[in-house]
């Protein structure tokens, strides 16, 4: 895609929402470690939005998406009606506006910026950790019963599997992975075999958020969630999805800019406070341990493997991609839950 203007972008999209209230100045704060740009908008006035541009995926998807968050936003209740931004709406719908231009296909939403509370130290103490532990116990299940009132969604773990099999089947997707295609095959198989096997139809799907990042939320005095920020990682999926990302939230090396996505802080002692503070809030059963290493087997599949490359740097993409083959996959069929099940007597 050609050079893109995204302030000119956003100056249109705030236009078509509402004109009688112009755009004083715009401001790039993108955190720029993935497709999405996130710009703070300031109209004449003072009155400040948050817009939010993309061009990755499909328009559709990208709607979707926004209807489902906003959905979540407006029905989590007391105390964590702060943790999610809200969209701006117009006709009772979240706004979303698609600027089209020969080969240019770009979308803007709008949502009011979240308020930002206390933030996390780089590396967790024990108290923080199980704390932490603790309250996402706690947002699961308010996530859990809101579930009821969520739009349904179109993307799941076996339709983004197949979608990547299917595109070994391509041209462009042969070529691609040509190194490594039936490895792959191979990896993404035996997903679908062991998330069949473990988890189809015996586990509920809720409201998950990947790439729980310590600089992704902020906590109050007290260490009670009260605000995430980010928008790029969301689905409806069983919640040990976001397991992995806190065993690096939790991890002994802390919060890195750069990283490589080992499978050992789903192991550490560190991560073992986490899991039993959850537990005690929001029990979990024994096939939802049995699929951790499965919910990494998928994170590596597709968002290392399938978009990697839209994500991140081209070479630094190419590096995690190395590493998948070489470390990541490996890793998964000889790592043992057994001692997440004695620790949590399941």
């Amino acid at each position: 895609m050609r050079f893109l203007d995204y302030p000119s972008i956003i100056r249109f999209a705030w236009a078509d929402f509402d004109s009688s209230r112009p755009i004083d100045h715009i401001e790039d704060i993108s955190a720029r470690v993935s497709t999405n740009h996130v710009f703070r908008v300031t109209l004449e006035g003072g009155d400040r939005v948050i817009a939010k541009l993309s061009y990755f995926g499909k328009f559709e998807h990208f709607k979707e998406d926004h209807r489902l968050i906003h959905t979540l936003a407006n029905n989590l209740l007391y105390p964590f009606e702060t943790v999610l931004a809200k969209s701006l709406v117009k006709n009772n719908q979240v706004y979303v506006y698609r600027h089209q231009q020969e080969d240019i296909d770009v979308w803007v939403v709008f949502y009011n910026p979240i308020r930002v509370a206390e933030k996390l130290p780089r590396r967790l103490e024990e108290h923080h950790i199980r704390k932490l532990g603790s309250e996402i116990a706690r947002f699961h299940l308010a996530c859990s019963r809101v579930s009821t009132v969520m739009p349904k969604s179109s993307k799941t773990l076996r339709s983004d599997i197949q979608d990547l099999l299917d595109l070994l089947d391509t041209e462009t997707g042969s070529y691609e992975h040509r190194m490594n295609i039936e490895a792959l095959r191979v990896q993404c198989n035996r997903f679908l075999e062991n998330r069949k096997t473990i988890v189809a139809g015996a586990i509920e799907t809720i409201p998950v958020f990947l790439d729980w990042n310590i600089g992704n939320f902020s906590v109050t005095n007290n260490l009670e969630l009260f605000s995430r920020w980010d928008y790029d990682w969301f689905r409806i999926s069983y919640r040990v999805m976001d397991f992995y990302f806190f065993s690096r939230v939790c991890s002994d090396a802390g919060d890195r800019t750069v990283f490589s996505y080992w499978i050992n802080p789903l192991a550490e002692e560190r991560f073992g406070w986490f899991l039993e503070e959850y537990h005690k809030v929001f029990p979990l059963t024994r096939r939802e341990v049995l699929f951790l290493p499965e919910a990494y087997r998928f994170f590596i599949l597709n968002y290392v493997i399938k978009y990697g490359r839209y994500f991140f740097h081209r070479t630094y993409a190419t590096k995690l991609q190395s590493e998948a083959y070489s470390t990541y996959f490996p890793s998964i069929d000889t790592f043992s839950v057994e001692p997440i099940l004695e620790r949590l007597k399941l």
